[in-house]
Parts: structure tokens; sequence; C-alpha cells
């Protein structure tokens, strides 16, 4: 007697397909022409993308240097600490050969790469490997006209630096946003004595171009650990004041009315050239790691803002022969870069402090060592496969080095 066939409703096979990784879906594309196109639904996207957040799927990419062709790369990480974060896969980044890209995000698994010394940007998800290549800026640069030596000078440099990259939920856009730093100089001198003037671009992915919008009073100090986006809205710190007289801000961005906004860093930091303040993204939410600037124990205060209230998540005392903090990865924990730049991992549910053997001593500027967290998502950017014009380049690790 043959067994009744039985079918599963296309909307559960659905649902249960919405919570296997990218990897898998891309394989179950050729299944059939129902699901590949059903992969693609923003409903779908959504739903892959939230039990990816739900069950804290974070992947991490350390951003590298390397030793013998000074080249930026990737060492792709496990995910899983019994493996001790060893590297999986070093990717390589042909596209950005010769220059030294910073990595902005992650926003719904989404990464934006930007050369600081170049008009040269791409947006990038890791998960379905597909890349685009960002158009150049066709903004017009200002004339300067210098009072004290009544002239117009001469633009010499410019460079894109601070940049943040986000998603505008009212018109369903991902846009990056940069500071362009122009330097004008008197060409007649023989040494000069350069002038500078700040513009502010925007990118939006849906028109694929450019705009200028007005520059703030105050302007973005120092660097974020990995992300500085959250729900809508970017972060930098600033500071007004003078030395031993520094007032710490944070400078806001919102990508939905594109306008930019000041807030308060609270008095917890104590006296602003004695500590860092290091902005970052923990658990969804915008913190800030502090730490001192001299000592040779370092101590490490975590503070976590949710509607506009600081509190403290925890305090690491006394860590011997750290240099700095390079950002979270799961449950807490803390990777660390120490004085002889190697990685460390501090397990926030142990106390326990461990060097991982991924060799970063191998390393060129290792002081540029960075750590990128971001979930798997099948959102589309309209680009093209990274290994089609060899923009990206993966090559497996054959063991926790930098070797390959």
């Amino acid at each position: 007697m043959q067994r009744p066939r039985f079918e599963l409703p296309e909307a559960l096979v659905m649902e249960i397909l919405s919570k296997l990784p990218v990897k898998s879906l891309t394989r179950f594309n050729c299944v059939c022409k129902y699901w590949c196109s059903s992969f693609q639904t923003p409903h779908f996207i959504s739903n892959n993308y939230h039990n990816n957040l739900e069950n804290n799927n974070l992947n991490l990419l350390l951003s590298r240097c390397d030793g013998n062709t000074f080249q930026r790369y990737f060492s792709q990480l496990s995910n899983e600490k019994y493996q001790n974060y060893i590297v999986k896969q070093n990717i390589h980044l042909p596209f950005f050969r010769n220059d030294l890209p910073y990595v902005y995000g992650a926003c719904h698994g989404l990464l934006c790469l930007l050369d600081p010394l170049k008009d040269k940007a791409a947006i990038w998800n890791p998960s379905t490997r597909e890349f685009k290549i960002l158009p150049p800026s066709s903004i017009q640069r200002p004339p300067y006209f210098s009072p004290f030596e009544e002239t117009y000078l001469t633009l010499d440099d410019v460079s894109f630096n601070h940049a943040a990259f986000g998603f505008d939920s009212k018109t369903d856009d991902y846009k990056v946003i940069r500071f362009v730093t122009l330097t004008f100089v008197n060409s007649e001198e023989q040494y000069p004595h350069p002038h500078f003037m700040c513009q502010v671009e925007l990118y939006s992915l849906r028109s694929n171009s450019w705009k200028e919008i007005p520059c703030p009073d105050y302007k973005p100090t120092g660097t974020t650990l990995g992300n500085n986006y959250v729900d809508g809205i970017c972060y930098w710190k600033t500071e007004t004041g003078a030395y031993l007289d520094f007032r710490g801000l944070i400078l806001s961005f919102d990508m939905g009315n594109e306008k930019f906004s000041i807030l308060p860093i609270p008095e917890f930091v104590g006296s602003f050239p004695e500590y860092f303040v290091n902005l970052l993204v923990f658990n969804g939410s915008l913190g800030a790691i502090v730490y001192p600037t001299e000592g040779i124990d370092t101590s490490f205060d975590l503070w976590v803002t949710s509607e506009g209230v600081w509190t403290k998540q925890f305090n690491i005392k006394s860590i011997s022969g750290v240099v700095r903090p390079l950002g979270f990865g799961k449950n807490g924990d803390l990777f660390l870069r120490d004085t002889n730049d190697e990685v460390l991992l501090f397990d926030a549910s142990t106390q326990e402090l461990k060097e991982l053997q991924i060799n970063t001593y191998l390393d060129h500027f290792r002081f540029t060592i960075s750590l990128h967290a971001y979930l798997e998502s099948l959102v589309r950017i309209n680009g093209i496969q990274e290994n089609i014009e060899k923009h990206v380049i993966r090559q497996p690790a054959r063991d926790a080095s930098n070797e390959y």
C-alpha cells in the first residue's frame, strides 16, 4: 500500500528555510525557480536577517595589512569561542590595490569600504559576495580666498574621513556620509602655510549618486570601534575647548531627515585628556568604552545608553600589557591588542584573558588592526559578484597564521 504523500505548506517551508545560513540558501537557489525568487523577496530577506539577529550569529573580520605586500586584507575568524577564533580564510581586495581602505558599517550585513586618500569607495555584502563600486563624487570643490594673503589659493589635497554607513527607513535607502577635507596653499610661496575647508557628502544607493549637505559646526575627532550606526543614527566623538579644558561631545547624524545634532558625553569619563573614549555599538545600542591614556596596567569601563540614560555595563580592572580595545564579539567577549601587537580575548563570563594565535606580529602597520562584526544577510545592493572582475579574492587559511 502506497503511503499518502505529505507536503508542508509553502509558508511553513519558507519559515524553516529563513532560519538557514546564507551559504545554504545560496546553494538552494538552484532547487527550483520558486525558491530562488522567494529568497529575493523583502519579507524573506527580513525574516532571515532577524533570525540571525535573534540568535546573535555574528561574523568577525579582522582588518590587517600584509607584511610583505603592504596591502590591506581581512582575516575571517571562526565565530566559535571553543575554536579560539582561528582564521578560517583570508580575503584580499584587488580593487583597493595600493590603497588602505577603512571599513564602515555594518548595517544589515553590509560593509562600506572607503579609501581616505582617494575618491574610491564600495559597498560589500560578504555573505552573498556581492560587491558594488560607488561612483566618484561630482560635487564641485569651492575656491578659497585668503584675506590675509589677498589672493585665491590653490587646491593642494582632498581627503575623505570619518565616514558612516547606515539605512534610511523612510525611503528604504542605504546611505554613506563622509567628511571631506580640502587643503589649500599659496602655490607662489616656497613653504606655503596650509588652509583647510570642510565639506560633507552623502551617497544614496537608491539614486547611486553623491550630494553635498551643510557642514556642522563640530567635526568628528578620533575613531570608533567597528561601527558607529544605530537605528538610523550615526555617531562620532567630537570635542570643544582647549588643552586641559577639553569637553567631550557626541556628534550625531539622522539618516532620515539628514540633520546633525550634538549630544553631551556624560561626566563619567573624567578629565578628557586623561582618558580615551571610543564610541561603539554594543548589543544594538550606542556605547562608549573608556580607558586611561597612560599607565602600565589598563582598566576598561563600558557604558551603554538607552533612551538617553547611560549605565555602566561592566569594568575590567588592571590588564597588564594591553594597548587598546578592538571591539566585541559574541556574548560580550572583548578583543584587545597588546604591546606586542597580538590579539587577546577577554572572556566576560570567566574574566579570563587569553592570547589568540593569529600571529599579527607578521603584519605591517599593526597599530591599524581593527575588528568588524556583522550579521549574515541576503540584502541586495545592485552590484556584481565579487569574483567576476576579481575585486575580492578569498583564500582558505592553512592554519591560524596569516601565511597564504
